[in-house]
C-alpha cells in the first residue's frame, strides 16, 4: 500500500486512540519499525499492524464525510474528462462521480485543509467530498491517470510523480512543464514570461544574466498564466487587473523545487516572474559561497559572538539572503533557539522558528520581532531593517544578550552606519550594538571543466592595478566553453565580500559621528579588505575574470 503522510498526524493519532484502534504501546512498536522517513503511524500501517480502512473510517467519522469502500470505486471515462491529470495528482483525489451539477471526489486525507479549500477554484463544479483509503487513492491515480501519460517520456521521467506532459490532450500543461524542467537543467535563478505586442518572451537568468530561451504567439498567454495559477493552487485566474503572488512545489527527479510565483498587469497582458529557490544553496559552506581562509575565519568568530548585530549589505540579488541562511545553518544546533522575521519566508529551514510578515494584518516586521523576543530566542534573523523602529527593536534585542542578523541596502560596508544613521538610528546605538557589517556581491565563476590558462590586458592590470610581476606569478584563467556550462564560460556564482569590524576606536568614531569617508579609512587601516581587493585574490586564483570583477566593483576603490 502506500504510506501517504497525512497532514495532521498528531490529531488523528488522538482520534485512533479515542476509537480504541491504537494504543501507545502500539505507537512504539511502530517508533521500532520505521524505515527512513516514515512516522511511527505509517510504520504501523505498512506492517498492517493496524487496518486502513479503520483508520479511513475514522477520518470520514471525524470530518463528517461519507466513507467510500474501495471495492466500490469505479469511475466512466465522462467523469475523468472533467479533472485534468495534474490537479487529480496535484491534491491527490479521484473523481467518483457526477449528477450533471455536483462532482463526487474521493480524497483520503480530510484534514488537509489547504487543499480542501484550494480544490473549489481550480475544478470548476461544486465539489461532495467522501472519504476513502490512500491505498484507493493511489490505485485509482495509476489506474484512470496512468503513472506514464502519452507525452514526453523523457520529461515525465524529469518530473517524477508528476506525469504532467500529456501532448495531445494538455499541450500548454506540457509547455509549463517543460518550461521548468528546462530552466531547472539550465540551473535558473528566475524565469520571466513577458507579453510583448505581438508575442510572448521566456526569459531565464542563469548566473545574473538574462537569456532569451523561446517565445511563444500572444494568443497562449491567457492559457499559460491560468496555468500557472492553477499550480500554485491559492491564486485567483479570474483576477488579471491586480498583481498576485504564489508559491508552487514541484518534484523534478529527485530534487524538490519551490518556486516563488509573481504576477503583475502590463499594457499587454499579465507578466509573470517565478523565482527557482533552490535549497541546495542553503547546504553550501563558507567556502563554496566565496570566502578564503582567512574570511572564513574572521566571518567564523562573528557568526558565533553571543550577542551583538552582524550586518549583511549589498543590492538585490547580491546573495544576501543566501548567506544569513548559511549563517543559521551553520550555527543551528539543538541547544540554540532560532527565530526569524521575512517577508516572504523563502526557504523552510528545518528546526528554525519563521514568521511571514503580513502587513495588511498588522503583522509587519517590528510587530513580529515586538511578539518574538518573548519567545526567548538566542538567535534573530530579520530579512531586512527598513525603518527606524524595526532597527531599535533589532538594537534592543542586540543589547539585551540576543544576536542578530540583517540585511541593508548599502554599496559598501561602512556606508551602514550612515543609513542606519539616516533612518534615525541614534549613534550612541550603532556603536553598542553593531558588531560588524559585510558588504557583498556575486560574481560569475569560470567554468571548472574547460577554463583554461589567460592573461591580462594592459586596461585590466591598469584598472584592478595588478602589476606585471603579480600576474606573472598567478594563475589567470579565462572563460572557453564546453556542454557542462552550456557553452558560456561560466558555472555559477562565487561572492566577493567586505568585512568591516567594528572595534572600540569605530566606536568612538561612530559616537562622534565622523562621514563615512572617515569610517572607511580607518577601517582600511584595521586590514579591511574592500570587494575589489577580495576580488582581484579571486582573479589572481583563476576563479574568475577581471571582467567580472571590474563589473560589480565600478564604485569601489582599491
Amino acid at each position: 500500500m502506500a504510506t501517504n503522510v497525512y497532514s495532521n498526524e498528531e490529531y488523528l493519532i488522538e482520534l485512533l486512540k479515542e476509537a480504541g484502534l491504537l494504543t501507545d504501546e502500539l505507537l512504539k512498536q511502530g517508533e521500532e519499525k520505521r524505515k527512513g522517513a516514515e512516522s511511527a503511524l505509517q510504520a504501523l500501517l505498512r506492517a498492517r499492524e493496524i487496518d486502513e480502512e479503520e483508520v479511513a473510517k475514522v477520518c470520514a467519522e471525524n470530518s463528517s464525510m461519507e466513507y467510500l469502500n474501495p471495492a466500490h470505486i469505479s469511475v466512466s471515462s465522462d467523469i475523468l474528462d472533467l479533472v485534468p491529470e495534474d490537479v487529480a495528482k496535484r491534491y491527490r483525489f479521484i473523481p467518483v462521480g457526477y449528477d450533471g451539477m455536483t462532482l463526487k471526489v474521493a480524497i483520503s486525507d480530510p484534514f488537509n485543509f489547504e487543499a480542501l479549500d484550494s480544490l473549489p477554484h481550480v475544478v470548476s463544479h461544486p465539489l461532495d467530498f467522501v472519504c476513502t483509503t490512500p491505498s484507493a487513492i493511489q490505485r485509482g491515480l495509476s489506474e484512470y491517470y496512468g503513472e506514464a501519460g502519452p507525452g514526453s517520456k523523457a520529461l515525465e521521467k524529469d518530473l517524477g510523480s508528476l506525469g504532467e506532459g500529456d501532448a495531445s490532450d494538455a499541450p500548454i500543461i506540457k509547455l509549463c512543464s517543460e518550461m521548468l524542467v528546462e530552466a531547472y537543467k539550465m540551473r535558473a535563478s528566475d524565469i520571466h514570461i513577458e507579453p510583448l505586442e505581438r508575442r510572448i518572451r521566456i526569459r531565464y537568468r542563469v548566473d545574473g544574466v538574462l537569456q532569451d530561451v523561446a517565445g511563444h504567439p500572444r494568443r497562449l498567454l491567457s492559457a499559460i498564466i491560468s496555468r500557472i495559477k492553477i499550480m500554485t493552487g491559492s491564486m485567483s485566474i479570474a483576477e488579471k487587473r491586480v498583481p498576485q503572488d504564489g508559491r508552487i512545489q514541484v518534484q523534478i527527479g529527485d530534487n524538490s523545487l519551490d518556486l516563488r510565483v509573481s504576477t503583475i498587469p502590463t499594457n499587454h497582458g499579465e507578466s509573470v516572474v517565478m523565482r527557482i529557490l533552490d535549497k541546495g544553496g542553503l547546504e553550501l559552506g563558507l567556502p563554496e559561497l566565496g570566502f578564503f581562509s582567512d574570511d572564513q575565519e574572521v566571518f567564523e568568530q562573528l557568526i558565533t559572538l553571543p550577542d551583538g548585530i552582524l550586518l549583511v549589505t549589498g543590492p538585490t540579488g547580491s546573495g544576501k539572503t543566501t548567506t544569513l541562511y548559511s549563517c543559521l545553518n551553520f550555527i543551528n544546533k539543538p541547544d540554540r533557539k532560532i527565530i526569524t522575521v521575512e517577508d516572504p519566508v523563502e526557504y523552510q529551514l528545518s528546526g528554525i522558528n519563521q514568521v511571514q510578515v503580513k502587513e495588511d494584518v498588522g503583522m509587519t516586521f517590528a510587530a513580529a520581532l515586538r511578539s518574538m523576543l518573548r519567545q526567548a530566542p538566542n538567535i534573530v534573523m530579520i530579512g531586512e531593517i527598513r525603518d527606524a523602529e524595526t532597527a531599535n527593536i533589532a538594537i534592543n534585542a542586540a543589547l539585551t544578550g540576543h544576536l542578530v542578523f540583517s540585511t541593508l541596502h548599502t554599496n559598501d560596508a561602512p556606508s551602514a552606519v550612515a543609513r542606519l544613521t539616516d533612518i534615525g538610528v541614534k549613534p550612541f546605538l550603532i556603536a553598542s550594538a553593531v558588531r560588524a557589517v559585510q558588504a557583498q556581491r556575486l560574481v560569475r565563476k569560470l567554468c571548472e571543466k574547460c577554463k583554461e590558462p589567460g592573461t591580462l590586458s594592459e586596461a585590466e592590470g591598469r584598472a584592478l592595478r595588478i602589476d606585471e610581476a603579480q600576474a606573472a606569478s598567478a594563475m589567470i584563467m579565462q572563460p572557453k566553453g564546453c556542454e557542462a556550462c552550456s557553452f558560456r564560460g561560466f558555472r555559477g556564482r562565487i561572492g566577493v565580500f567586505e568585512i568591516f569590524r567594528i572595534d572600540d576606536e569605530v566606536r568612538h568614531m561612530i559616537n562622534e559621528s565622523l562621514t563615512t569617508t572617515q569610517l572607511r579609512k580607518r577601517a582600511r587601516e584595521l586590514g579591511m579588505r574592500t570587494m575589489r581587493e577580495d576580488g582581484i585574490r579571486k582573479v589572481l586564483a583563476g576563479m574568475t575574470t577581471a571582467g567580472e570583477v571590474m563589473h560589480v566593483t565600478m564604485g569601489d576603490e582599491s
